[in-house]
Parts: structure tokens; sequence; C-alpha cells
């Protein structure tokens, strides 16, 4: 009987998910639609990130005309989203690699950049980064990557081609949200066959199959390189596909086993923090301590749609029987979170092994900069109080991107004489 309920409760859970996911997925599309209909009737439609003229950083960028923001895959993995962020500023096209591509099933060629966004990007060129949630571990991995001098042609890479990073609510180190909405504690890689992801991922299937032009120009999930269209693959690929024998579910290279504890330690463990580089990060939470409980700090702040996910991830405790993520885990430790990431995941890297970093309580604690720390502010806000919608966060929304924009400005310079991306050449 006690099982029954149980049962009955994470059905009715997964149900209640699913259909909140869902209708914020339409809200969110039908508001990009609305608004590009809206601005054709006095001007040509000007597409920005994602969805039509929706803006992915609720018009951020729009503070200086030297801002870009790039359209990378929603669900790729995070190696892959660095490939494509070096060419989207090079130019070319998207190499993922030989090897790589071999092992994760899909071609080594993607889209073709004929005119890269940066192109004069080099150590002379520097450029300053701003990533949100995965997007500052992309920005990491494409650092490693050009000090590894890992571009096929590109030969003269350093990690030096990166001034600074700026990252908010970054997924340093993984977050228990993915073991909530399906992915296994044991491994970090697999997925339970009964789960938020799993109804994700036959959605994503079927839309990428029937790939429908107009809806993609809206909204691409990024795996056009796994050739999962029904012009590819016909309708036997997609029954191979929905049954989890091929495409990036089969092989792992999508972004959610890249989002455990254990996915990201082994990015991590392959990366560095550079001593030429300046890191800033916002790690933001919406939980407080109530008779040493930790609980939601509000219902009014926290968006709708994370609100659940607060008072789950603040009650998560890992399975007992199986190993722990690593040595030294506590669940306590990520209680405090903001509705999709632990705000002990968003400090700095730390997992497998500490990197340097500071702690501030105002943005002009940590001046003058030093390069190679990652000096951190913990702020209260959810996971997407500063993306999407301005208007949610009010004032806050601009002191937090005008402090980004006039630290890279004025604050972070380097003592060699370079042309920096905010000078005229």
């Amino acid at each position: 009987m006690i099982r029954w309920c149980i049962s009955s409760f994470q059905l009715a859970e997964l149900f209640i998910s699913s259909v909140v996911h869902l209708l914020y997925g339409f809200y969110v599309y039908s508001t990009a639609v609305a608004a590009d209909l809206s601005q054709a009737l006095s001007e040509c439609v000007f597409k920005s990130n994602k969805f039509g003229s929706f803006s992915y950083f609720g018009g951020a960028e729009k503070k200086d005309e030297r801002v870009l923001v790039p359209d990378l895959g929603s669900l790729t993995s995070i190696y892959d989203r660095a490939r494509e962020l070096f060419y989207y500023l090079k130019g070319g096209r998207v190499d993922y690699g030989e090897q790589h591509s071999k092992t994760c099933g899909h071609s080594r060629f993607g889209r073709i950049y004929e005119q890269g966004h940066y192109p004069q990007w080099d150590e002379d060129h520097p450029i300053h980064f701003v990533g949100h949630s995965a997007g500052a571990q992309v920005v990491r991995v494409v650092q490693q990557m050009l000090a590894d001098k890992a571009f096929e042609g590109y030969e003269n890479t350093s990690e030096n081609w990166v001034l600074s990073i700026t990252a908010l609510s970054g997924a340093f180190n993984g977050t228990t949200r993915t073991y909530l909405d399906g992915m296994l504690p044991e491994d970090g890689q697999n997925m339970k066959p009964l789960c938020l992801l799993q109804l994700c991922r036959l959605g994503v299937i079927i839309y990428d199959w029937l790939d429908i032009p107009l809806l993609k120009a809206y909204y691409n999930f990024g795996f056009d390189h796994f050739n999962l269209s029904w012009r590819k693959v016909g309708l036997w690929g997609l029954v191979d596909c929905l049954l989890g024998n091929a495409g990036p579910w089969a092989t792992g290279d999508w972004i959610l086993p890249d989002l455990t504890i254990q996915g990201s330690i082994k990015l991590n463990s392959n990366m560095q923090t550079f001593p030429n580089t300046f890191y800033f990060c916002y790690a933001t939470k919406r939980t407080r301590k109530i008779l040493g409980v930790t609980v939601p700090s509000g219902i009014l702040g926290i968006h709708p749609m994370l609100f659940m996910r607060v008072l789950q991830m603040s009650l998560y405790r890992y399975p007992t029987d199986v190993p722990p993520p690593y040595k030294g885990y506590r669940d306590e430790d990520w209680q405090d979170n903001d509705g999709a990431l632990n705000t002990i995941s968003m400090t700095h890297p730390r997992l497998p092994i500490e990197h340097p970093s500071c702690s501030i309580v105002n943005d002009s604690d940590c001046q003058p900069l030093q390069p190679g720390i990652w000096y951190y502010k913990i702020v209260e806000a959810d996971h997407i109080l500063f993306i999407l919608n301005r208007e949610r966060a009010g004032v806050q929304f601009d002191l937090m991107y005008d402090n980004i924009f006039e630290r890279c400005r004025k604050h972070i310079f380097r003592k060699t004489s370079q042309t920096l991306p905010n000078e005229a050449p």
C-alpha cells in the first residue's frame, strides 16, 4: 500500500512537471511569435537569439553594440557547443573532431559560418565572455581547447584569447536537479525508464524528425549534426531513436550527462584556471534556513516553474545505496539552490579540486581585480531572473548588467600592450 502511494505521488509529480514545462515552453514560443508579428507590421523582422526577436538575455545585449549573442544548441553537449562557439566567432565550417564524432555517432562537420562574427579574434584581440548556466562551462571548455590548440588549422591559439569570463548562475560542479528529473545517481549518464527527461527525449526526437522549417526557425535544439530528420533517416530511423539505439541519447552526447555531478567532475578534470584570465561569478539562490531546515525563501520572488524545484532540491537526499558522487559529499552542502542549480556549484570550480576563489559582498570589493582567481557573489534570485524577462527583475536587472559591462570596459585589462574588445583598432 505504501509503495503504491509513493508510485502514485511520483506519477502525479511527473504529470504536473510535464504540464508546467510544456505550458511555459508554449508561453515563451508564443511570445516570440507575437513579438515578431508585431514587429513585422512596422518593419522587417529582425532575428535575435533563439526565439526570433525574443532575447535570451532579456535585451541586455542592447546595452552595448559590440555584444554578440551566439545561437548554440540548447540540449547539445558542452563539448559540441564549445566547438560551435569557436567557429561562430572565427568563421568556417564547424568541425566537431574526427574521433569525437565517430565515438558519439554524428557527422564530423556541422553548420557553416561564411563570415565569422569576430574573425580577428586572437591573443591581441581577446574577448570578454558572459555565460549563463551551462554557457559558463561552455566558455571554460573553449578556453581549454584554445590552450590545447584543439582546432585543426589554428595552431596559434592560446588561453589568452579569453580576457575574462563572467558566469551568471554558472553550472561548474553539476546539479542535483538532474537526478530529480531522471538521471541515475549510480552513474550520472543514463536515465530512469520513466521520468521527465524521457518525456523530453521523446518530444525532441519527434520535433527533430518532423523537421518543420517554420518551427525550427524559431527554436532548434541543436541536433542537426545527428541527422535526425525524416528526410535522412526515414521511419525506421525514428523507431531506432525512440528505442534509444541511435541519436545523442544512445551515446550520451547531450547536455544532461554534463550537468550531473559525475559529468561535471569529468569535465573539470581536464580544465584549468589560467593565470592571465579574469573570472567573476554571480551565484544565485532562493532558499533560507528556518529552524535548521532549508526551504524556499518565498513564493512571490520565485518563478512558478521553479518553485517546486527549489523545494525539491532543498529536500533532496542522495541515495544511500549507491556510492556518493565524490569523496566527502554531504547533502547539506547542496541544499541551497535557485531551482535549477545548487548554489555550491555556481561559486567556482571546486570538483575534483578546488580552484582559487574569493567571496565578495559588493562588486567594488574585488577592485583591483586579480587574474587567475574566481571572484564570486551570492545573489538572491532564481535561475532565470536575469534572462528572458527584463521586467521581472526590474532595476536589479540593469544594475547587474551595467556592473558587468563596466567591469569589462574599465577594470579588466592586461599589462601587455593589446587591442581590447572595447577599444577601437
